[in-house]
């Protein structure tokens, strides 16, 4: 049960990050406006790029690397760090590039400043440790208590559209103030270290191996933003941006699997459990298809209704962009199974690297033309496409490792019971009032024809439950 404690742990911390905006989006969008929110979200995607340079693969590689030696304490603590001091080193390196870039950017040139308290956050962000050594617990509630005072002063302090930079910077400075409030803890699990034996620079080798698949799942956060910015208008990022929180939100709850995952199948990799890591495998497979297809069709069947209701009027075309972005919920799903939790804890970051790229040159060369064509719409379009292509290429490099009717075994009734939920909920979205009351309404009926579907076609999801509840699974 250890891990499904976990998982819970994870999966709200997840979903805590992204409630925190999420949370005050009818507020902020209607007090900020299109304008205010692109704003956050353009200048945001910049600051991600100076970020992503600056971890340079540490998050994931920390977090395997302390797995692999979390029973060892001696080695734990000099491990830890090195990959510290390395962070700092080329977070600092990160922050002098940004300063060059702030002295030639002049139109958001405060806005900028401001968020850069996420690239300075970066530099204390040790998460990676407490995930390597499975405690997921501290981290989740101590973070907890800086997100909902973060909450608080933005609906306090944020009044008018002038207040945007505000509101950027209560939410960078209390990330920065999260990561902080990590590090009284290390001194019950970390001893101090010994300048004389620490090699700092052995681990940026291996951190660069991680680096590059970073960099193109940056692509599917930052870059959509970016190019829709330049090419089409500051007022489409903005629309882009809500659109993708909502489904991000959705995917907290699926890929926590992954974070949960990485170091305990690297652990057991590392003690030549093979049989159990694979047996982890299909159980994770098995219980991210069954939440992630109706949590597609779910957001796909309310979207026309949602988005004005929960955005405000001027993001009423957010709706067909939550119907488009809604399959991604599934193909991420399964690729960060296959990716986070089998090809990276086993070392095999070669075909990890190869998919995440494929996917971003996919999503690049897809962008321009559909952008120029469709605008934000096209932006959705090229990430499904993007998605599809690093899903299908991991399925494909490990056809061999895998038993695949384990797998998959259960995806058609799953699917055929996401689609009959889909039809109901997205009849009454159409045809019912649009009112949070009848918005509940249909995510609960939702909810119980889904579970009344899975009573009926009997997929691996029982017996997978069942393991845990024997605690076979832990």
């Amino acid at each position: 049960m250890h891990i499904v404690k976990n998982y819970f742990y994870t999966a709200g911390y997840n979903i805590l990050i992204l409630l925190t905006p999420l949370l005050t989006v009818p507020y902020i969008s209607r007090v900020l406006g299109p304008t205010g929110v692109g704003i956050n979200a353009s200048t945001n995607s910049v600051i991600t790029y100076f970020l992503l340079f600056g971890t340079v693969g540490i998050t994931i590689y920390g977090n395997r690397e302390i797995a692999f030696i979390r029973d060892n304490r001696t080695t734990r603590s000099k491990t830890f760090w090195e990959i510290e001091i390395l962070q700092l080193i080329t977070i600092s390196i990160a922050y002098l590039a940004f300063l060059v870039f702030l002295l030639l950017e002049h139109q958001f040139r405060i806005y900028f400043f401001y968020q850069s308290f996420y690239i300075i956050a970066g530099a204390f962000d040790i998460s990676w440790y407490f995930m390597g050594i499975e405690d997921f617990k501290k981290t989740v509630l101590r973070n907890t208590l800086v997100k909902l005072f973060s909450l608080a002063l933005i609906f306090i302090f944020v009044r008018t559209r002038q207040d945007t930079g505000l509101y950027i910077l209560i939410l960078s400075g209390s990330q920065l103030v999260g990561n902080l409030t990590l590090w009284p803890y290390l001194k019950h699990s970390v001893d101090r270290p010994n300048w004389s034996q620490l090699h700092i620079f052995r681990h940026l080798r291996s951190s660069l191996a991680l680096f590059i698949p970073q960099i193109a799942t940056t692509v599917y956060l930052a870059l959509n933003k970016t190019m829709l910015w330049q090419l089409d208008s500051v007022r489409s990022a903005g629309f882009y941006d809500y659109s993708d929180k909502l489904i991000k939100i959705v995917l907290a709850l699926v890929t926590a699997t992954g974070t949960v995952m990485l170091p305990h199948i690297a652990n057991l990799y590392m003690r030549r459990q093979l049989d159990k890591v694979k047996d982890y495998l299909y159980v994770s497979f098995d219980i991210v298809l069954c939440i992630a297809v109706p949590m597609a069709f779910g957001i796909a069947g309310i979207a026309t209704t949602l988005a004005p209701l929960f955005f405000g009027k001027s993001f009423a075309s957010v709706d067909l962009l939550l119907m488009i972005e809604a399959p991604v919920v599934i193909l991420i799903g399964i690729s960060n199974v296959l990716g986070q939790q089998y090809l990276l804890p086993t070392r095999q970051t070669k075909f990890f690297t190869i998919s995440v790229t494929f996917g971003a040159i996919v999503n690049i060369l897809c962008n321009i033309p559909l952008i120029l064509l469709l605008g934000v719409r096209g932006a959705m379009l090229a990430t499904l496409i993007s998605e599809t292509c690093v899903t299908g290429y991991q399925l494909f490099v490990t056809r061999h490792q895998l038993a695949f009717k384990p797998l998959i075994g259960g995806w058609s009734k799953y699917l055929l019971s996401g689609a009959i939920m889909f039809g109901v909920i997205y009849y009454l979205n159409r045809s019912m009032q649009a009112s949070f009351k009848n918005l509940l309404l249909q995510i609960g009926l939702g909810s119980i024809i889904y579970l009344i579907m899975l009573l009926l076609t009997r997929p691996p999801i029982w017996h997978t439950l069942k393991r845990i509840k024997n605690s076979q699974v832990r």
